[in-house]
């Protein structure tokens, strides 16, 4: 067996981010190849993944990064098994540099993209989160990620929650930038994202709701309704729909800050005030556990 160095432990330790006694035991038992020592810590980070793999990842952090001067942002979730973790400084460093791959990934939803996207040094992000799982002994994955562009005048609105596990973007179409760039108006947008991240609508509209959810929900409030005259079922289930897109639809649901008025009229009032119009194009709720 060849001697391990000092320097070739702490070498390791520096490309690895590794403790010196795995560092060490992996030269040891690569005979002092520092690129096979690599390979070998992270199939130790590989081996956790698959020994923990249905483990449930209810902890973590949502993580937003914005570019081109607020014309693109981007969400993901960095998810993992507790909450001592997620305090971590490797977690966290790895949070970090999610950011940046984040902002490399050539996609706008896939997450298999987003894993395969590599960083400066050839790294990809798939293989920093075994790396980071070897250290730490616990399952870490990517949950969700989104990118949102603006193709036209508008701007996108981000918040994440004081706790780091709730994030929403919130794209909105205005029909002058000049509406867009107004600070009461962006304050409102914002508004609106916590109230997305506080209430969890189901959808922009009744025509975002899944059709096997509406049936579910027609036939729910049918049999509830299934004592009364059959003249009568339709149009009272027809008044609880109504009732349900209310409630589960963001632009008729009551705005958070005034359930009297609808979150479509304060955008809509906000953006007169503003000099135009505007209107939500989409939104993404992202939450962790």
């Amino acid at each position: 067996m060849a001697e391990i160095s000092a320097a070739a432990v702490m070498k390791l330790r520096k490309m690895s981010g590794q403790g010196m006694m795995d560092c060490k035991k992996a030269l040891e038992e690569t005979n002092g190849n520092l690129e096979e020592a690599m390979t070998l810590l992270r199939k130790k980070g590989m081996a956790t993944l698959a020994k923990r793999a249905d483990r449930d990842t209810t902890e973590g952090k949502v993580l937003c990064v914005t570019g081109d001067n607020g014309k693109t942002a981007s969400m993901a979730t960095l998810c993992c098994e507790t909450d001592f973790v997620t305090n971590s400084d490797d977690f966290i460093s790895t949070g970090e540099a999610l950011n940046n791959y984040i902002i490399a990934c050539p996609s706008d939803n896939s997450v298999e993209e987003l894993l395969k996207t590599e960083d400066t040094g050839g790294k990809s992000l798939s293989q920093l989160i075994t790396e980071t799982v070897s250290k730490i002994g616990e399952k870490i994955e990517i949950g969700d990620y989104a990118r949102f562009k603006l193709t036209s005048p508008g701007l996108i609105s981000t918040y994440v929650h004081f706790n780091g596990k709730i994030g929403v973007m919130l794209e909105i179409e205005t029909s002058t930038q000049a509406v867009a760039d107004n600070a009461a108006f962006a304050l409102i947008a914002k508004d609106i994202c916590m109230h997305i991240a506080a209430i969890n609508p189901l959808a922009l509209d009744s025509s975002g709701i899944p059709a096997e959810v509406i049936e579910k929900e027609k036939a729910i409030a049918a049999d509830q309704m299934k004592d009364k005259p059959a003249n009568m079922i339709e149009k009272i289930v027809e008044g609880k729909m109504k009732k349900f897109y209310a409630e589960n639809c963001l632009l008729s649901q009551g705005f958070v800050k005034d359930d009297k008025v609808s979150v479509e009229k304060v955008l809509a009032d906000s953006a007169k005030t503003a000099g135009g119009t505007a209107k939500i194009k989409r939104f993404v709720r992202l939450a962790i556990g």
